[in-house]
């Protein structure tokens, strides 16, 4: 009984006080349910296992546990009230950090206790839900099925289904409101409207803005302009005139700038002329390779409008020079030869070139002496014929630097291909092209000016302003378009109605010619056709006969007789050595039809004018081929009359030909047969030109050359001519001197024999000479 007074006396712990005080979460409402869930319960004595202190902190808190277990131990009880603990200010602070802490983890744990219970629930909804408009859809079809005359509300049956349907419409209702909630973002506030976009200034009047308008609509829009006068209508032609030169400048080219000119004269250059001059140098700047084509039609209206001309030479040197500062190589590349081909047309002159080049050679770098390379050979033909002192003295600059050597290697190479496109007189350079030559140099106006003068490019001109005498000019440049296009527009109307004349008579002559008309076929396909064929039946026949059977029945047109002779005698020549078998064929040929020999005649003489361009081989095998044919009689011998045999007339070539030929001559019909046929008195006129007769040196020549190839037998007749040459000479001399002396018989005498006794004399002297 004491033991249990004395522990019921005790002291409570620090804990069991704690325990019974109310917490800062269980402040809330108790659920309705009865019976608590078992994680409710877990997370009761999760807290409190959390509440509890530790235990050094009871041993701390309780002051003198040794005074209790002794009062205990004696079994007096102790009447005095519970001393406080004393707890220092910091411990006091820590524990109640330690319990601000603690209670904000349970909030947080309930919190997320409340989110699961609510996604549970919403979850244990949404199948209710689902259920229940799965029961109400098979009631639905059940009603559906029962017969119209039945009283539902009646039954018993009917009050359950209204309160079925009731039920169900309510937990729909219900659902229904809490996917909204669920679906609906959280409201937010309103975010005010972005301001209106700033009002657009007025489009400037005429101008589109950038917008495309056809040309159709431009016409249109400028005939509807009432007031000509008007900024409007400027700006809407002013907006033409530059399309229209830009797309002239850009279309022309070496073929058609002669038709472009009379169009691009049509537009008003003189209100155009910075369009113009802006639109040539970007062009030229765009593709160099069209240089000259540009220069070409710069100087066709340099010579209507000089100061065109000189505006866009001012705007050319101030590109380059602007280049030559930025070291812009591609642009003083552009530049220079815009300058160069300038000064070809002679619209530029010439000092202004060697101005240039004495700028770009004063300090001489890699890239200027390349651009001074460019620009010589550009323009160095004319500066030739205008300034070749002037030239000189560049050229010689130009050694100067060779031979300095402080330059790159590969411009050393570019200068010396320099020197020797001059000592080739600047040849594959023209000046001018014959295509471009259009303007007279009586009508050009040359341009000088020097760089170290202050140019204005006049930009100003590039840009559209309104002029208040804007029609006054408009009507002072049509009649100035008259005076300059007058005649061509007066020309182009007569061309036309010439050109509809001529179209109607064409028209007329093409109609009674259609029936007329062959197609001719200029390829040459069916010649080569032909050749290939006689190629193919030459080579693949076995012996002449079979080869002559073939050719015969090939069709062949009036005129292509001669491309056999000619296959043949080039199949011959291509042989390695001579084959008997073409001259077979050649000879048949020739025995059948008369046309083939006379062929045949004519390709000996082309053959002989020809003799040098062949081999050896070649020539060894025409030879053989021709001596054939005269030996057997195919070929006429007169042929040997287009044979000159002298010094002057012939060639190491030709004599080749003649000696082969005449050795197969003798070889087929034997020395002295041949020797007959050349002494034939009939045939002596075909064979003077070999054997000839009106100098001694030829009739020399001849006999020296048969002899040294071993034919000195055929030239006895040659050689007793040439021992009696002198007498006939006296003989002819004799009947003249005769004749001139007739007046007296004393002096005919006194002559006669002075003449006996001089030809006596001569007969001795020559018999002399032989003899020794």
């Amino acid at each position: 009984m004491a033991a249990s007074t004395s522990s019921a006396a005790s002291p409570p712990c620090r804990s069991r006080h704690r325990d019974a005080s109310p917490r800062r979460g269980d402040h809330r409402k108790p659920r309705s349910s009865p019976s608590p869930s078992p994680d409710r319960d877990a997370d009761r004595r999760r807290r409190r296992s959390r509440a509890s202190p530790p235990d050094s902190d009871r041993r701390h808190r309780d002051p003198k546990p040794s005074d209790d277990n002794e009062m205990l131990k004696s079994g007096k009880v102790d009447d005095r009230p519970p001393r406080p603990a004393r707890v220092s200010i910091g411990e006091e602070e820590n524990d109640r950090r330690t319990r601000r802490s603690r209670a904000s983890d349970d909030e947080k744990e309930d919190d997320r206790r409340r989110r699961r219970t609510r996604a549970s629930d919403d979850e244990r909804d949404d199948r209710r839900s689902k259920r229940d408009r799965g029961r109400h859809h098979r009631d639905s079809r059940r009603r559906r099925r029962r017969s119209p005359s039945s009283d539902s509300g009646s039954s018993p049956n009917g009050r359950h289904s209204r309160h079925r349907r009731d039920e169900s419409s309510r937990r729909r209702a219900e659902d229904r409101g809490r996917e909204e909630r669920r679906t609906t973002p959280e409201r937010k506030e309103p975010t005010p409207p972005l301001p209106p976009p700033p009002p657009l200034p007025e489009m400037i009047p005429g101008r589109t803005g950038g917008v495309y308008i056809p040309p159709f609509r431009m016409a249109q829009m400028l005939r509807d302009v009432e007031d000509k006068a008007s900024p409007e209508y400027q700006r809407l032609t002013w907006d033409a005139l530059k399309k229209s030169i830009n797309g002239l400048v850009n279309k022309v080219n070496g073929t058609n700038i002669k038709n472009l000119v009379p169009e691009l004269l049509a537009e008003n250059l003189v209100r155009g002329r910075g369009l113009f001059c802006q639109s040539c140098i970007k062009s030229q700047m765009a593709s160099p390779g069209f240089t000259d084509v540009f220069a070409a039609l710069v100087a066709v209206v340099n010579t209507k409008f000089p100061e065109i001309g000189r505006l866009l030479l001012v705007r050319v040197m101030v590109q380059l020079k602007r280049a030559y500062k930025r070291n812009d190589k591609p642009q003083l590349l552009a530049a220079t030869k815009f300058i160069a081909h300038l000064v070809n047309q002679v619209v530029v002159h010439e000092v202004v070139a060697l101005e240039l080049l004495a700028v770009l050679l004063e300090n001489p770098t890699d890239d200027s002496v390349e651009v001074a390379v460019g620009f010589v050979k550009e323009c160095g033909a004319i500066l030739q014929d205008l300034t070749p002192q002037g030239l000189h003295a560049m050229f010689e600059r130009f050694r100067g630097i060779l031979h300095e050597g402080e330059i790159d290697k590969r411009v050393q190479f570019l200068i010396e291909g320099l020197f020797a496109i001059r000592k080739a007189k600047f040849q594959g350079f023209p000046a001018i092209r014959p295509e471009l030559d259009l303007v007279e140099q009586e009508d050009q106006c040359t341009h000088d000016m020097s760089f170290e003068t202050e140019l204005d490019p006049e930009t100003n001109l590039n840009v559209f302003r309104v002029n208040p005498n804007f029609v006054e000019d408009e009507k002072a440049y049509e009649s100035l378009k008259k005076s300059i296009l007058g005649d061509e527009m007066e020309e182009d109307e007569e061309g036309s109605d010439d050109a509809s004349d001529d179209e109607d008579e064409e028209e007329s002559d093409d109609e009674d010619d259609e029936e007329q008309m062959e197609i001719r076929d200029k390829t040459e396909t069916n010649l080569i056709n032909l050749r290939r064929t006689i190629y193919l039946t030459i080579m693949s026949s076995v012996d002449f006969e079979e080869a002559g059977h073939k050719l015969l029945k090939i069709k062949l047109e009036p005129g292509q007789e001669m491309e056999l002779n000619i296959m043949l005698l080039e199949c011959c020549s291509q042989e390695r050595t001579y084959l008997r078998y073409y001259g077979l064929l050649g000879q048949r040929f020739c025995m059948i039809n008369k046309v083939f020999q006379e062929n045949f005649e004519k390709c000996f003489v082309q053959q002989y004018s020809m003799i040098h361009r062949l081999e050896t081989n070649k020539l060894r095998n025409v030879a053989k081929f021709f001596a054939h044919l005269l030996g057997t009689d195919a070929l006429p011998w007169h042929v040997l009359a287009y044979i000159r045999l002298t010094e002057e007339d012939t060639t190491s070539s030709s004599r080749i030909f003649i000696k082969i030929l005449f050795q197969e001559l003798s070889e087929h019909l034997g020395i002295r047969l041949l020797n007959e046929r050349l002494n034939d008195p009939n045939m002596q006129d075909s064979f003077e030109s070999v054997f000839p007769r009106d100098h001694p040196k030829n009739t020399r020549f001849s006999i020296n050359f048969f002899t040294s190839i071993g034919l000195g037998g055929i030239t006895e007749s040659l050689r007793e001519y040439l021992k009696n040459m002198p007498r006939f000479i006296m003989q002819q001399q004799k009947p003249a001197s005769s004749e001139s002396e007739s007046g007296g018989e004393s002096s005919d005498s006194g002559s006669s024999s002075e003449s006996e006794a001089s030809s006596d004399e001569s007969d001795k002297k020559q018999s002399k000479r032989r003899k020794s």
